[in-house]
């Protein structure tokens, strides 16, 4: 769902019966002086002390990029509800800061239209954008993470370290749009690098302490912002438009945080107790269906996933792999609609319109429809939908069960490839 006076909008999280909420993104996009008022997702961690760490190899020799296994650092800390041995919050900042790097991409708009719809330029295809976020250092050869809507479509990509004035130039090495997760690499990194540290995300509990880290607004390359706060709850569904891209995204089991959230975080490091990186800052609610403003209500991407994700990337993650196609615009059925509108049921994805020409044409479904399941999974939601959706692949032919009107039924779709715009 796009609200026209954001630049990322998502909505969240139907799995447990929830009002739908409005995410935008943590990324920051605009031209000239004219940046979008976007709500960064900083999850606000209460960062940590110092603690030891062992060195992790995380891909096999021989299949990464380089040809050399990629080495994380992680901690055997736990993440707490307070600093470890009374370590202060600017101890472990200092601590933090030479692991974190500011980004700045620009390239070209593709498939927005509609005048200046996200405060980038005119809004017109074809028409430059600028974008500022955060990324995480991950090893001392330059390799740097950050979200993948930070740098989605860009052309050029520079980052700045901490302390410092002078962008250095980078390329994507890999990217993973389904995850929201890139993989940067320095073009000739310096050699005092400091690589991130992680942490536990498994190990975390609602009210744990975490620190946010980043380019706030894009206020001062190399001056990242520092937000803290706690950890608010787990397991959060949230799904994603990026209109720089026109695609859609699914992202779960997102960590949920209070920390304040502010324009050009997405990519940063939410750190726990002990100042390891336990998520990746990503995005943040906005307001709710009925107009209601959202408040300190923030989500990362847990840092087991990034580390499971990690090896992909580096062997050029899955930015090239097409996605699986339907063709259906969907919204969240409730019990307020199926009362309003007669529905047979009160859970699923209420098809609003069907792409013609589109798989789901060809298969019969129509506008009104009640999509309840697909592939032989559940289908309680919108979001539900397309987590389903991208999991699939162009070319598989699956069973997708629908109530037409009172009447149940079970249509077979022989999914497309999604359009590139």
């Amino acid at each position: 769902m796009i609200d026209g006076d954001e630049d990322q909008v998502i909505t969240t999280p139907a799995s447990n019966n929830q009002t739908p909420n409005t995410i935008e993104w943590s990324g920051r996009n605009g031209i000239g002086i004219k940046w979008v008022a976007v709500f960064v997702l900083v999850a606000a961690v209460v960062g940590g002390a110092v603690g030891t760490a062992v060195d992790r190899l995380v891909s096999p020799a021989g299949n990464s990029s380089s040809g050399v296994p990629l080495k994380l650092r992680v901690s055997n800390l736990a993440p707490g509800p307070s600093l470890v041995n009374g370590v202060s919050i600017p101890s472990i900042v200092q601590k933090v800061l030479p692991e974190v790097v500011s980004i700045d991409a620009s390239g070209t708009l593709f498939g927005v239209s509609g005048g200046s719809q996200f405060g980038i330029g005119n809004g017109i295809p074809g028409e430059q954008f600028k974008s500022a976020g955060t990324g995480m250092v991950v090893s001392k050869s330059g390799l740097v993470l950050t979200n993948n809507h930070v740098v989605a479509g860009a052309t050029s990509v520079a980052v700045t370290l901490d302390g410092q004035t002078k962008a250095l130039p980078a390329h994507v090495v890999g990217t993973d749009p389904s995850h929201d997760m890139a993989l940067l690499q320095i073009n000739n990194p310096p050699s005092n690098l400091h690589p991130v540290t992680f942490g536990s995300s498994t190990a975390l509990q609602p009210g744990d302490a975490v620190i946010a880290i980043g380019n706030a607004l894009g206020l001062s390359a190399g001056s990242p912002t520092v937000t803290s706060g706690i950890v608010s709850a787990l397991g959060r569904q949230v799904t994603a438009t990026i209109p720089t891209i026109n695609q859609t995204e699914t992202l779960t089991n997102m960590i949920q945080t209070d920390a304040a959230i502010n324009p050009g975080n997405s990519g940063g490091p939410l750190v726990d107790s002990s100042g390891a990186v336990v998520g990746m800052n990503t995005a943040t609610a906005g307001t709710t269906s009925n107009g209601t403003q959202a408040q300190n209500i923030g989500f990362a991407i847990p840092s087991s996933a990034i580390e499971a994700e990690l090896p992909n990337l580096e062997r050029g993650g899955t930015s090239g792999a097409p996605g699986a196609y339907m063709g259906v615009e969907v919204e969240d059925d409730s019990p307020s609609l199926a009362f309003e509108y007669g529905l047979a049921v009160q859970k699923g994805a209420v098809v609003v319109a069907v792409e013609p020409g589109s798989p789901a044409s060809s298969a019969g479904l129509s506008a009104g429809d009640i999509i309840v399941a697909m592939d032989g999974k559940p289908v309680n939601s919108a979001s539900s939908l397309s987590s389903i959706e991208s999991s699939l692949h162009p070319g598989q032919k699956v069973p997708v069960v629908v109530y037409e009107g009172a009447n149940k039924v079970t249509l077979t779709i022989t999914l497309g490839t999604r359009p590139a715009a």
